[in-house]
């Protein structure tokens, strides 16, 4: 007879399972969208702006629904998820993603565009829920000090996901054929009918494994969570003021005009919203810094001002990783870029999320403390292992991989760059954002397989960005842990202000797609300034990060 931790270790390891396969569909549906926003641009005749509101509705819900679970818990003065329990938070959010599956299946068959983004909305509206409880769950699921393992997995796995979105959502969308761009509209939506009922099937499927597993732990605690009115009123107040900016920019789009004069100042009217968006939130931010240096009190988390930079950063950092792959389809439909079709790019975006996949398993070696001559051969042959895994799931599916082989290359430059960054978060943080912002830069002075390289290249220097900004800004914040992690969850609302933003500068024919790429160098810019400057705002606090974290 099984012993009764046996048995508990045998659900856990089921339960683990299930929880990594939803980390896999977050990535798969979140990297799916490079490919099929260039789709839906030709098969509903979209400017790149309006191609961008898939990313826009698909980020803008992990925002709304983190703030609204803020907000619940400050009135309340309750953590809602820790009262739920992890598990059956996981239940409802991959409930309510299915039921965005639903919602697209529906408006896939009336043929409405701005009723697959209500789709998208609401599936990534779960997926918000879903991931505010998933990482604590997983290190519930077995012994405390394998915890860290479990999370790096699910990490890994959604790494995995980003990779192989691309490739599926492309055969859904243009099955084994590569349809030019004139004949998408005779292919139809029926695939992704197809794709979201097996989709909205597996949510709904890992619900009620979730649900009906009674031994699992439930996760619920009562926790008191700490009154922040002031932090409160300030992203209640941004939010108000970014509904009134977009609501001007579609209004925009209800003007029907052929008149060049007119049509010119409507787009100069929606750059100057968009931009307006921008400030509304960097402004707001910066405003709480300095509020909050001068009397903490009614702040909560955001009194510490490494939280709020790294507020600011997660903000950018989400949004230039999305946006550099949400445009990269429009580029290579360039002359100078190829002149790809929407149907030939899925290899170039899965590489591009492959990146991404090969500096995380790259930067989760050290977890496993092997010993240091195995650590340097690793941090070779996982790098060159993981690319070879793009190539292969592509090959599998029968892209075309030629015009990828020499893009090793640059999987050697991120290799230096992770023995240069001696496992220092803030001095990698540093070395990849400087390296992302060079190769933004050299994108946009060449043409050809140099700049394309140089673009997919970003993915492997934003490959770490996340674990590091979010260490170095939950830093020194004690009992605010938990509520600071919140307000970084919130900043994912990047990934729905930024891509719409280059997509417009894109429309701009004093611009281009092309040159719309400085906006990633800005990102990137950012992103070296908080590395170096937050550093010396934790040293104030008597906080040496780099020294207590990293080293070889």
């Amino acid at each position: 007879m099984e012993s009764n931790t046996q048995k508990s270790a045998t659900t856990s390891s089921g339960a683990l399972s299930t929880l990594v396969t939803v980390f896999f569909f977050w990535g798969f549906i979140a990297a799916g969208n490079g490919v099929f926003i260039p789709f839906c641009k030709h098969y509903f005749k979209l400017d790149q702006f309006q191609s961008q509101l898939i990313d826009f509705a698909f980020y803008l819900a992990y925002y709304l629904g983190a703030l609204g679970l803020y907000i619940v818990a400050s009135v309340f003065k309750k953590d809602v998820v820790a009262r739920w329990g992890y598990k059956n938070s996981i239940v409802y959010g991959l409930l309510f993603s299915a039921f965005g599956a639903a919602i697209m299946i529906f408006a896939v068959n009336a043929n409405t565009f701005p009723g697959m983004l209500i789709g998208l909305f609401a599936v990534a509206l779960g997926f918000s829920l879903q991931q505010t409880a998933a990482n604590p769950f997983a290190a519930l699921l077995g012994a405390p000090e394998t915890g860290a393992h479990r999370i790096t997995l699910g990490g890994g796995i959604n790494s995995f996901g980003t990779a192989i979105g691309p490739i599926v959502i492309a055969l859904a969308l243009f099955g084994a054929t590569k349809a030019s761009d004139d004949q998408i509209n005779g292919l139809g939506l029926g695939k992704v009918t197809q794709l979201y009922i097996f989709v909205g099937g597996l949510f709904i499927a890992a619900a009620a494994l979730f649900f009906f597993s009674k031994k699992l732990p439930s996760g619920k605690f009562e926790t008191d969570t700490e009154s922040s009115p002031k932090a409160v009123g300030v992203l209640v107040t941004m939010t108000v003021l970014l509904i009134a900016v977009f609501v001007a920019v579609f209004r925009t789009y209800m003007v029907e005009t052929t008149d060049p004069a007119v049509l010119q100042n409507i787009e100069s009217e929606r750059i100057r919203w968009l931009f307006a968006g921008l400030i509304i939130i960097v402004g707001s931010l910066f405003a709480a810094l300095i509020s909050a240096s001068r009397n903490g009190n009614g702040w909560g988390a955001m009194k510490y001002p490494q939280l709020i930079l790294g507020m600011l950063a997660i903000f950018t950092y989400v949004g230039v990783e999305v946006s550099i792959q949400s445009n990269l389809g429009e580029l290579l439909k360039q002359p100078e870029f190829g002149g790809y079709t929407s149907s030939q790019v899925a290899p170039f975006i899965s590489m591009y999320w492959g990146s991404l996949m090969i500096g995380r398993w790259t930067g989760s070696i050290k977890i496993f403390e092997p010993s240091a001559m195995l650590k340097n051969l690793l941090l070779i042959l996982v790098p060159v292992v993981a690319f070879g895994v793009v190539l292969g799931v592509n090959a599998i599916a029968q892209n075309d991989v030629t015009p990828l082989y020499w893009y090793i290359v640059c999987v050697a430059i991120q290799i230096v760059a992770f023995y240069a960054g001696q496992d220092k978060p803030a001095k990698t943080l540093v070395i990849f954002s400087l390296l992302g912002a060079v190769s933004m830069l050299i994108g946009i002075f060449t043409t050809g397989t140099v700049a394309t390289y140089a673009f997919l290249s970003g993915g492997l220097f934003c490959s770490i960005m996340w674990p590091g900004i979010f260490a170095l800004s939950i830093a020194g914040l004690g009992k605010h842990t938990s509520q600071g992690s919140a307000f970084l969850i919130m900043m994912i609302l990047g990934g729905a202000i930024i891509p719409p933003l280059q997509g417009k500068l894109a429309d701009m024919q004093s611009v281009g797609i092309h040159n719309s790429y400085w906006i990633p160098v800005f990102c990137f810019a950012y992103l070296f300034f908080f590395a170096i400057g937050v550093k010396g705002i934790l040293r104030k606090q008597g906080i040496d990060y780099d020294d207590s974290i990293g080293g070889h």
